[in-house]
């Protein structure tokens, strides 16, 4: 019997590699949803093409629309609103759920998930890095398996598959620098957006492409692989490693280092999510060793503050993690909108930070109320510094 996937964020860089996977089996998987926040026209032609039952517009402003491109398609079924995708990812069919949207939206509909006992593909990082200990008790209340989808945190799980509940000594956790690698404090202060978005060896989404460039990213990862790993922080080293082959490494206890390689492909981590204990045929460029050197480098945590601020953020637990996200949501759109400077966002970050009310035992309520909270704040800062 095929296996049934639910889309959240089919039209991001995630969901539409996603999609590819699922063409190269079409023995093995079907789309069952596919849902988008505001690219309605590239939902319509996603839906088109792979006969979903359903689809869902998160931006209820784009349903008229949505209907209208969907019209001679009466088998499939058009919901719209947040309500919608959370009850979507619940319906029986179903059997795995990419979580693809982008920042503290997907949070809602991987709880829906998860309490309706589903296969949860992990690929929003800000579910764990928010709401880490509730999502893992849900999880283990409802026995909904969660796999990592981001390429370091799948690597960091291939690692110790077959390891038998060794415990693990470190964490490798790799970065490939991004584009300001090299530059330095004086540079960064006058880098634009443009500049940002040159990723050198990634192909993403905007919003995490920015994460990258400031290590936000690198931060949340932390976050996310101290809960998917049952870590601490400390436990977790970053290792700058600019050719992005080694994808990450566990270190175990008699000092053994394994390690997942591999080019840079977001299909193979999808795909290893889906097929998980399965290996499947993948086409695509293969890793060839003699073509580039390996280097590894300690990451500048005073040049690049934002990844300083999460391990700060990890530290104090509770909701911070939370206002973190938030306040980084908020001046990650400000520098793409041109309403904040590139060092900016981390100034912003660290006064939201230091201003939002922290909660040492957060529960759903609270994260919600503290998103909120942390997202005025860094607005009002922001507005202050335009």
């Amino acid at each position: 019997m095929k296996q049934q996937i639910a889309i959240l964020g089919s039209t991001g860089s995630i969901g539409v590699q996603a999609l590819q996977v699922i063409e190269e089996h079409p023995d093995l998987y079907e789309v069952y949803c596919l849902t988008a926040n505001n690219r309605v026209k590239e939902l319509a032609a996603q839906a088109r093409k792979f006969k979903p039952a359903a689809v869902v517009i998160a931006n209820e402003g784009h349903y008229e629309e949505l209907k209208e491109l969907l019209a001679d398609e009466p088998d499939i079924k058009i919901y719209a609103g947040n309500k919608a995708l959370g009850e979507i990812v619940e319906a029986d069919p179903i059997h795995i759920v990419l979580t693809a949207m982008v920042g503290f939206a997907g949070l809602s509909p991987t709880i829906h998930a998860i309490k309706a006992h589903k296969k949860i593909c992990l690929a929003n990082k800000e579910t764990l890095v928010v709401a880490g200990e509730l999502i893992c008790h849900l999880a283990a209340r409802h026995h909904a398996p969660i796999l990592p989808v981001d390429s370091e945190h799948s690597a960091i799980f291939q690692s110790i598959v077959g390891e038998d509940g060794n415990p693990i000594e470190k964490i490798l956790l790799t970065a490939s620098g991004g584009p300001f690698r090299l530059f330095s404090q004086e540079r960064l202060a006058t880098v634009t957006k443009a500049d940002a978005l040159r990723h050198p060896t990634w192909d993403m989404g905007a919003k995490i492409t920015i994460d990258s460039a400031t290590m936000m990213n690198k931060g949340f990862e932390v976050i996310e692989a101290k809960w998917l790993f049952g870590v601490e922080a400390d436990c977790i080293q970053v290792l700058v490693h600019p050719q992005s082959i080694v994808h990450s490494a566990v270190q175990f206890a008699d000092g053994s280092v394994k390690a997942q390689l591999g080019i840079p492909d977001m299909r193979l981590p999808i795909q290893y999510a889906f097929s998980f204990p399965q290996r499947l045929p993948l086409s695509g460029e293969r890793l060839n060793l003699f073509k580039q050197p390996l280097e590894f480098f300690e990451p500048d945590m005073d040049k690049f503050r934002c990844l300083a601020l999460a391990f700060d953020a990890i530290h104090q637990g509770g909701n911070m993690p939370c206002i973190l996200n938030a306040a980084n949501e908020i001046v990650n759109r400000g520098f793409l909108e041109d309403r904040c400077t590139f060092l900016q966002m981390g100034d912003i970050i660290e006064r939201t930070m230091a201003t939002v009310a922290f909660d040492a035992q957060p529960d759903y309520e609270v994260y919600v109320q503290t998103d909120a909270e942390a997202r005025r704040v860094a607005a009002e800062l922001m507005g202050s510094r335009a």
